[in-house]
């Protein structure tokens, strides 16, 4: 598919996703660059504020299959991969498969499963499979994990490792909206006299991967790699940083920065491509120095002040 075509596609799928979540463009912008470049997204945010809305909304648009599990501490492996169920009519066990055999898996209040439920979901995160009883399944395509989490209730929640926090290509958080947008929600709601939002498919599963596959078109000058290695490379030597990002880290930059480019109509990405994806790239890939909590520096800090230090390259 043509970059142009992607461009006005992409414009479309927005702007039908904000029939259902109002004022949010930005976050929706960042949540349609991480399904174009093949990569999950873990929202963290008080309850009530559409996570689960935006999800539901980009799954319908993009003509996708979707579910949803709703994570608790009983919740086991099983519940998400699938088992095998023996059929008596037919005398063998049958495989009755899980909710992760979807194209978009809502995981909501991921952290209140236990990581072992957790990590039936590391294998088709990374390797888009899954192996039961030693039989590996593919899972289908695209596949998209969006995770959902609660910053400030931690009784009976278990923290996610670094490991499946370093799998997620972001992490955001919609927040509140405006006095204006919330009477904006209020006045749509009031006008449809229903709660359900009717939204219309933009596209399909075949598109959709032709989409990604057009932003191997963009160019990236070497300069800008050397730009992204820089930056994540900083972040393992910061003095306030226990745990800088992975490798990983650079390849999303570089994957969310031509989304990015691709969104804003160009084969080529620059400068401001790569520090308008950095934040939600990196917030959670570092681990600060415990001290740093008692100083009340944030992630957001510490990235801001590396990128303030790092020259910015000049690209013709």
């Amino acid at each position: 598919m043509q970059l142009t075509n992607v461009a006005q596609k992409t414009q479309q799928i927005l702007d039908e996703v904000e029939k259902a979540i109002v004022g949010k463009r930005k976050v929706l912008e960042l949540v349609m660059m991480s399904i174009l470049a093949g990569g999950h997204v873990l929202f963290e945010d008080f309850p009530g504020l559409a996570k689960t809305l935006t999800a539901r909304s980009f799954a319908t648009v993009l003509g996708l299959d979707f579910k949803r599990i709703q994570f608790t501490p009983d919740l086991l492996p099983g519940d998400i991969t699938g088992t095998y169920i023996y059929n008596r009519n037919e005398g063998h066990f049958q495989l009755r498969r899980g909710p992760i055999f979807a194209n978009i898996v809502l995981a909501d209040e991921i952290n209140r499963a236990s990581p072992k439920t957790q990590a039936a979901l590391l294998e088709g995160m990374q390797e888009t499979q899954v192996t039961l009883d030693g039989e590996t399944m593919p899972l289908p395509q695209p596949f998209i994990v969006m995770a959902t989490q609660n910053p400030i209730e931690f009784e009976g929640t278990f923290p996610l490792p670094e490991a499946q926090l370093d799998r997620f290509l972001v992490r955001l958080s919609l927040g509140y909206p405006t006095p204006d947008q919330e009477q904006e929600i209020l006045k749509r709601r009031r006008e449809r006299g229903h709660d359900e939002i009717a939204l219309k498919a933009m596209t399909n599963e075949t598109e959709l991967l032709e989409m990604r596959q057009s932003l191997e078109q963009i160019f990236v000058d070497p300069d800008l790699e050397k730009y992204i290695v820089a930056v994540v490379h900083e972040t393992r030597h910061d003095t306030r940083v226990a745990v800088g990002a992975s490798p990983r880290g650079s390849l999303a930059l570089l994957k969310l920065a031509r989304a990015r480019a691709t969104l804003e109509g160009r084969d080529f990405i620059i400068p401001d491509d790569v520090k308008w994806v950095v934040g939600p790239v990196l917030i959670h890939r570092l681990i600060l120095q415990p001290e740093m909590w008692m100083k009340k520096v944030s992630v957001n800090h510490v990235i801001g002040e590396i990128l303030d230090r790092i020259a910015v390259p000049r690209v013709d």
